[in-house]
Parts: C-alpha cells; sequence; structure tokens
C-alpha cells in the first residue's frame, strides 16, 4: 500500500510531523510510506529575508509533490502550516492544479488526512484543517482525522495541539517551539490510523 505524505514546511515544524507519520505509517505491515514536499513559490531571496534559508536546506533531499504522486498513491496524508486560518499558500497553489484528478476522479474513495502546525495554542489550527478539506471532499477523498482513541488530546496538562479534525502542533510566535511528544503521538496515531483504513478498504 503506497502511503503518500504531502506538505509544506517553511521552518521545519511540519516537516518533523512529516517523518515522525511516515515512520508510523511503515509500522503498519504491508505500509510503504514517503514523503513529498510541494513546490515552493516564494523565491529565494524572500525566504532569507524571512529566516527560512537554512530549513529550506534541510529539507532540499525530499522529493517534489506532484499530482502523479496523489494519482499514484493509495492514502495521502497532507502537512500545512496555518495561514491565517488557513492552508499556505504554497500547498493551496499545489492543491489548485489538481484539476486534472478531479476531471478524471483519480482520488475518488481513497483515503486522506490532514496535520498542521500554528504559532500559538488559538492559531487557527483546527480551522485551517476544517478548511482544507472540503477539497478532500470535492475529490471524493474518504476523510480520515484524529479519534478520540487517541487519548492524548484529551488532557489540559500542558499547552498541546491535536484535535479531532488531525493532528497538530504549535510552532511559538518566534518559531523556537518544537513539536511535543503529545504532538508527534498525535501524527503517529493518525497515520497508522489511516494506514489501517488504507489496507481495508484495499481488502
Amino acid at each position: 500500500m503506497k502511503f503518500a505524505i504531502v506538505y509544506y514546511s517553511m521552518y521545519g515544524h511540519i516537516h518533523t510531523m512529516a517523518q515522525a507519520a511516515a515512520e508510523a505509517a511503515r509500522e503498519v505491515p504491508g505500509t510503504d510510506a514517503a514523503l513529498y514536499r510541494v513546490p515552493e513559490t516564494l523565491p529565494e531571496e524572500v525566504l532569507g529575508k524571512m529566516g527560512a534559508l537554512d530549513a529550506a536546506k534541510a529539507m532540499a533531499g525530499i522529493a517534489t509533490a506532484t499530482t502523479d504522486v496523489l494519482a499514484g498513491a493509495d492514502a495521502i496524508l497532507f502537512g500545512t502550516p496555518t495561514r491565517f486560518g488557513n492552508m499556505c499558500g504554497q500547498m493551496r497553489q499545489f492543491l489548485d492544479s489538481t484539476g486534472g484528478l478531479w476531471m478524471s476522479g483519480a482520488l475518488v474513495g481513497k483515503p486522506g488526512g490532514v496535520f498542521a502546525s500554528s504559532a500559538t495554542q488559538h492559531g487557527g489550527q483546527e480551522s485551517t484543517i476544517l478548511t482544507f478539506l472540503p477539497t478532500l471532499l470535492h475529490q471524493g477523498m474518504i476523510v480520515v482525522g484524529l479519534p478520540y482513541s487517541f487519548q492524548g488530546q484529551m488532557g489540559v496538562d500542558e499547552v498541546m495541539g491535536n484535535s479531532p479534525y488531525g493532528a497538530s502542533t504549535i510552532a511559538g510566535a518566534d518559531g523556537s517551539r518544537q513539536p511535543s511528544a503529545r504532538d508527534l503521538d498525535g501524527v503517529r496515531y493518525q497515520a497508522r490510523h489511516l494506514a489501517g483504513i488504507a489496507h481495508k478498504l484495499m481488502a
């Protein structure tokens, strides 16, 4: 079963989550999980001014996402940072290039999910995932979230991400906070859950 993790990460938080998701998906027997980063739309000069060049170089070895990747996958987990309560522009532009997949019905019946990050605890993680899901539904995909069987999203003892809509993490206003153990557990759980559903659908 081909499991694609398609994401955009500017400073590395979503990249860290994507790596954890891939490792967890591979724990499900018969799952081949691979990472794909959607194309960058910002020039290097702008990335430099934003302090994002080091992270971009660290992710240089990640394969570029294409519509063929989506068509060839049996399950897809998308990851995006939050931009004003919505997905980032790079992800939106990539998704806007999938009209051909919609026309051919290439994604109909495939399970998919979303994970996200934001600068603050109430910075739009949930709205980002919720506004992402209509694209999956228009493509005919089966939406898979992060069920409450993942008990890690129930606590209030620490600042944390995760919701029933999907895994998430908080980067901090200056980007210094890295995904916590609980945040990573959430995306791992979602990835295994998604992989398990994909296998059932293929049986």
